[in-house]
């Protein structure tokens, strides 16, 4: 008699399961606060007010308007301006009115905001590369790259609309 086989219950784990997922979770946000403490520690900002920097520095003119760093980054609305709210006190980033849009405004890297990213990024850089680089051989940094390209397309697939059964 031959043996039927199930498929596991999509709402639980199995023991590897959850074993693999805690060892990824640890990772994940043992990672994300190595590099913000290293930020911090060495430079004064945050993981989050480098990203808003980075952005800045990689657009034209060094400016973008808030519904550009929300694209960008993918926050809340409400989290970036609260974000750039804090960084413009701490007078990393400055506001300008826009001529094209009368309810916008544009958000432009200072140059206290370019200074702290030309003096944090070098340290920034070697940091991921003692966790991501030095810690991987070149085959892992290969699989890691396919295993969080397919990560990563499996969430944007979840949040895609689900399309209607034809």
């Amino acid at each position: 008699m031959p043996i039927a086989r199930t498929r596991p219950d999509p709402r639980k784990l199995s023991a590897a399961e959850a074993e693999l997922f805690h060892a990824f979770y640890l990772m994940r946000r043992g990672f994300d606060r190595t590099l913000d403490a290293q930020l911090q520690r060495d430079d004064g900002i945050s993981i989050s007010e480098l990203e808003v920097l980075m952005a800045l520095v990689r657009s034209p003119g060094r400016r973008l308007r808030v519904r550009d760093l929300v694209e960008l980054t993918g926050w809340e609305k409400s989290r970036v301006s609260h974000q750039v709210t804090r960084m413009e006190g701490r007078g990393l980033v400055e506001r300008e009115d826009c001529a094209e849009d009368r309810r916008a405004s544009w958000i432009r890297l200072s140059g206290d905001g370019r200074r702290v990213v030309v003096r944090a990024l070098p340290k920034h850089t070697a940091t991921i590369r003692r966790i991501l680089f030095d810690a991987l051989t070149p085959e892992q940094q290969d699989e890691l790259l396919g295993i969080s390209t397919r990560m990563t397309d499996a969430m944007a697939a979840g949040d895609a609309p689900s399309q209607p059964d034809a």
